[in-house]
């Protein structure tokens, strides 16, 4: 039961978030419908995987953060082929990974202050959704905003999963709305409820390298495989570094033309199933990562189905659903990259880039704010030890 509440938790609490990504970078409904369901499938057989082979809790999940940057980078030159491109080569970077750890090293070497302010300024602009949802639509974002509030007091671990129920409440309340008389009625095709991989074969162009791919690699090996092995290691489990990233770059490998973004260690939601709540033995929790994984494979075939309401979703509703899923991940990422004073204006220049949205030449804010972190920091810590 504990690996079926982790699966619930990480697909309801997140699952907007990747969709509004796929669409973001070019991604048709029917496309970013795959990818969800290619993402489901990818990181349920490599949860199952490992936590079967090393009798351990190991839970994969898909790029949280590396969706939201994909939201904040918009659209890219060579359209959704070339962001198909990008995906094929985050999988790539992760296989090398496991493969060379020098690469492994020298994300390491890249300051954590700078890495979280580049991710808490992709998810500025997400998180203010369900503000700015407010004067959009208040009588659809309330109910989601105070489902979420309530929540989050009584039952954090279920505040988003519950904010997203309130918001399919709101969605059939306007369905229903819509189809009577006097609305102006809904129509949705029936086949576009059944789950399907939609492959897209990819381009690769320079501004999709430089600014979709590395950021997305950064951002999933700081955000979500580093901490992912330290929640592990705080449970007592050490996680088999190589195999995890062969496991996640495989996955990331095949849903990659399908769609998929990328799959990593769970981070956040890992603990759901490694903690002493999910068994007191910790010889048999790895039983909760196996039934993650068969969960996530059971919410595959339900993709197509969250996908449709989506599209059916009054103005700002889902926008807010995925800017109250990042709350946390935002104050984590504010916390970290201002927690050491000397690192702080480094940090800062950092975020406000990436806040900024600015783009040049096709390529996106994330990269130029890890670019312009790291030139301050040079600048500021020229000539010290």
């Amino acid at each position: 039961m504990a690996g079926v509440v982790t699966a619930l938790v990480g697909f309801t609490s997140s699952f907007a978030v990747v969709l509004t990504g796929l669409a973001a970078v070019g991604a048709t409904h029917a496309q970013a419908a795959s990818g969800l369901l290619a993402l489901c499938l990818t990181m349920g057989v490599a949860g199952l995987v490992l936590a079967w082979r090393y009798r351990m809790p190991i839970t994969s999940a898909w790029s949280t953060p590396g969706a939201a940057l994909l939201a904040a980078s918009g659209s890219i030159e060579g359209g959704w082929p070339a962001a198909v491109g990008a995906f094929l080569i985050v999988a790539g970077l992760i296989l090398l990974t496991a493969l060379v750890p020098q690469l492994g090293s020298l994300i390491a070497a890249i300051p954590p202050s700078i890495a979280q302010a580049m991710l808490a300024g992709v998810l500025l602009p997400l998180c203010l959704a369900p503000i700015t949802g407010l004067s959009k639509n208040p009588w659809a974002v309330i109910p989601v905003i105070l489902t979420w509030l309530v929540f989050a007091r009584l039952a954090p671990r279920w505040a988003v999963p519950l904010a997203f129920l309130a918001a399919t409440v709101v969605i059939v309340i306007g369905i229903v709305t819509r189809s009577s008389p006097t609305g102006s009625g809904t129509v949705l095709d029936p086949a576009a409820l059944l789950p399907h991989l939609e492959f897209t074969m990819p381009t690769f162009t320079v501004g999709a390298l430089v600014g979709i791919a590395l950021p997305l690699f950064i951002v999933t090996m700081a955000s979500q495989n580093v901490p992912g092995v330290a929640v592990m290691r705080s449970f007592g489990y050490e996680v088999p570094w190589r195999p995890a990233m062969l496991a996640t770059g495989i996955g990331s490998a095949l849903g990659a033309s399908v769609g998929g973004h990328a799959i990593n260690l769970a981070a956040i939601s890992a603990a759901l199933a490694a903690a002493p709540d999910a068994e007191p033995d910790p010889k048999r929790r790895w039983i909760a990562g196996v039934s993650t994984g068969a969960s996530y494979l059971v919410l595959g075939a339900f993709s197509a189905a969250f996908a449709a309401l989506v599209v059916l979703a009054p103005v700002a509703v889902i926008p807010a659903v995925a800017g109250l899923a990042l709350f946390g991940a935002f104050g984590s990422a504010v916390q970290q990259a201002i927690d050491d004073p000397g690192e702080r204006t480094p940090a800062v220049v950092t975020f406000l880039v990436a806040a900024s949205g600015m783009a040049f030449w096709g390529v996106s804010a994330a990269f130029w704010a890890l670019l312009a972190g790291l030139l301050v920091r040079a600048v500021l810590h020229l000539g010290r030890r």
